[in-house]
This record gives C-alpha cells, sequence and structure tokens, in this order.
C-alpha cells in the first residue's frame, strides 16, 4: 500500500494488536485471470516463540466451493488486509483555513504464503482456535459433537495456514499537523465508537497536541 514514512507505524506490536482487535480481514488473490479475488473472512494469529524462528501465521477456512482455495493452491501468494478504526475528519479542525478533508485509519497488509492442512486433528485444532477467539462458550457443544458430524463439517472445508512474509501497518493520524491534533482529539472523543477509538490512538501516540 502508499506508505508515506509519516504514517508508517514505528512499533511493530501496533500491527499485531490491530490483527487481534479486528480479525475479520479481506483475503486477496488473483483469479485465473490475473484479476483480484477478495474473501472476507476471521483469521487467528499465532505469534511463535523464538526457538521458533519468531514467525508469523495466520490460520483460517474457506467453503469447499469458493474457488479461492484453488487459487491459492496454484499460486500461494496472498495479501491478508485488516482494517482498524476509521473516520472522516473535517478541515475545521486547522487553524488556518487552506485545507482539505481527510480520512483518518489504521490499516494492516500482512503479505502471506499459504499452505493447507488436510488432517482432521489439525483443522480441529485450527477451528478451536477460532473458537476461542470469538465464541468460547461453544467449546463445549463442539467437542460433544457426533464424531460423523465433525468429520461432515470438516470435509465441508478448506483450512489453511497463512504464513506472514512480510507486514506492513499505517497509522494515519496527521501526524504532519501538529497543529491540529487537539482539536482533532476533541472532535473524535465526542463521536461515534470508531472515532473515540481513533481519540485513543491519538492519545496512545502522544498525538494530543499538549505540551508541543
Amino acid at each position: 500500500m502508499y506508505l508515506p514514512p509519516q504514517f508508517a507505524a514505528k512499533d511493530p506490536t501496533i500491527a499485531l494488536e490491530l490483527i487481534r482487535a479486528y480479525p475479520f480481514a479481506s483475503l486477496i488473490s488473483t483469479d485465473d485471470e490475473g484479476l483480484p479475488f477478495v474473501t472476507p473472512l476471521p483469521l487467528h494469529l499465532v505469534e511463535e516463540d523464538e526457538a521458533g524462528g519468531g514467525g508469523l501465521t495466520l490460520l483460517g477456512h474457506v467453503a469447499r466451493p469458493n474457488p479461492h482455495a484453488g487459487y491459492l493452491r496454484q499460486r500461494a501468494t496472498a495479501l491478508a488486509v485488516f482494517q482498524g478504526p476509521q473516520a472522516y475528519m473535517t478541515p475545521r479542525v486547522y487553524p488556518d483555513l487552506t485545507r482539505v478533508p481527510t480520512w483518518s485509519y489504521l490499516a494492516v497488509h500482512a503479505k502471506v504464503q499459504a499452505t493447507f492442512i488436510e488432517s482432521f486433528d489439525d483443522k480441529d485444532r485450527l477451528l478451536k482456535h477460532l473458537i476461542h477467539d470469538h465464541d468460547p462458550a461453544y467449546d463445549p457443544q463442539w467437542r460433544a459433537l457426533p464424531e460423523d458430524y465433525q468429520h461432515k463439517m470438516m470435509g465441508g472445508i478448506h483450512a489453511f495456514e497463512l504464513r506472514v512474509v512480510d507486514l506492513q501497518c499505517k497509522v494515519k493520524l496527521n501526524q504532519h499537523r501538529p497543529e491540529s491534533h487537539a482539536a482533532m482529539v476533541a472532535a473524535y472523543e465526542a463521536g461515534n465508537d470508531n472515532e473515540r477509538a481513533l481519540a485513543g490512538w491519538m492519545r496512545r501516540l502522544g498525538l494530543t497536541g499538549q505540551g508541543a
């Protein structure tokens, strides 16, 4: 993505926090005509320890009829996009009038290499990660389902690991306009959930206009 230096996240943990907080990603590959093919889906982040190489892997699955699995088998490189909080910002926050509207947002783009998971046990492990992320109270019910039903459900998905080979994190919060930060924070704090989340990120990153 277009990533001006002032908007590139300096702290690598920001990308990981965003992936975990906003796990519903867009997985983007190319189809057989060379056009983008996009599947929205939840992904689970696995952060390996130093002994495991310290890498990052995303776990997910698509329905068996989804042609995306076939595209990934032919062309394993893909892009997973995670969209964090985002909102409009009025030029009224600037002390001078010769400014234009903008949009604030946080986003992560992960370039990945896909490997498919075939065994029942490995698919089961993947699904339990996703259940734990989004509905842990459902776990006993899943475990209690008849084994033949579980196998049938596993047969209805293509499961995969997406090894992260490159990670970009964009934090676009008007870092280059410090004269507007205090007004931006005040405007966002009075807004909706997305806007309040952006105000929180501005405060966390010290973009408050105070003490400048």
